[in-house]
């Protein structure tokens, strides 16, 4: 009876040990996993990048069905020297900027304009690209000479983008659209008056189809700081001074300048 009791005592000891065993193993897991965001990239060897593929030359699929682009390449240039793979997961606009936010994803690179607004969401790396607004009309029109002149007009772009909420503020009701080739299909069949867009957009666009019966009414006098946004907070502080990092360098390399000029036939990284 009592080598009974005993076996079963010891039993009990054993297994109360294999419990706290996997407790202390769970608590040094728990303890292991970084809550920095760059040691968090760089343990699992990838960083996820979102983006639109849909807006050339910034990011666009070519005629291999490849995501490409000018965000595209320099976005996987500052992977390389962040040392780990760049992954991208394409989206629409809105749903990028709330993943970055919530932390779905590590970076944007989709040619994002920098503004006050933003800057109290997200935070951004250093500016990589200078980029002025025009406003794009069929080439008959002469009724759109100016921003003013956007006062009672309709227009197109991706809802929440710069480029919607400045045509809503000179007075223009924007309508939501997926991508640059839906904007100049309404454009062309008259549902809107004009549609606001990077300068640069405009001319490779024109680059393609020559033939397009449009034009540039006219252009912003400052240019917008284009950066890559991140989660904002303590957690995100290392990357971005990694990504600041890897920027400057390829600004320094002369990289920066060889894609804008592959892309953009100009170089906007200055």
């Amino acid at each position: 009876m009592k080598k009974r009791k005993f076996a079963l005592l010891l039993a009990l000891v054993m297994v109360m040990s294999v419990a706290f065993a996997a407790c202390g193993q769970n608590d040094e897991q728990e303890e292991e996993t970084p809550t920095d965001r760059l040691e968090a990239i760089q343990q699992k060897g990838e960083i996820v990048i979102c983006t639109e593929g849909t807006w050339a030359p910034w990011t666009f699929h070519d005629e291999n069905d490849q995501l490409v682009g000018y965000d595209v390449e320099v976005a996987t240039l500052i992977a390389e020297k962040l040392g780990v793979k760049a992954t991208f997961v394409e989206g629409k606009w809105d749903g990028l900027l709330s993943g970055i936010e919530a932390g779905r994803y590590d970076m944007m690179a989709n040619g994002v304009d920098v503004t006050e607004e933003r800057a109290e969401k997200y935070d951004f790396s250093q500016p990589y690209a200078y980029n002025r607004t025009a406003i794009i009309v069929k080439a008959d029109n002469e009724e759109i000479n100016s921003f003013e002149d956007l006062n009672g007009k309709t227009t197109a772009n991706t809802i929440s983008s710069t480029y919607a909420e400045l045509a809503e503020s000179y007075g223009a009701t924007p309508t939501g659209v997926d991508d640059l080739n839906q904007t100049i299909e309404l454009l062309l069949a008259d549902r809107i008056d004009a549609t606001l867009n990077a300068e640069v957009t405009f001319y490779d666009y024109m680059n393609a189809h020559p033939d397009a019966p449009i034009k540039i009414a006219a252009l912003t006098e400052e240019a917008t700081h284009v950066a890559i946004p991140v989660q904002k907070g303590e957690n995100s502080v290392a990357l971005l001074e990694a990504i600041d990092k890897a920027l400057a360098e390829l600004a320094e390399e002369g990289k920066l300048s060889e894609l804008s000029i592959k892309y953009f036939g100009t170089d906007i990284s200055k």
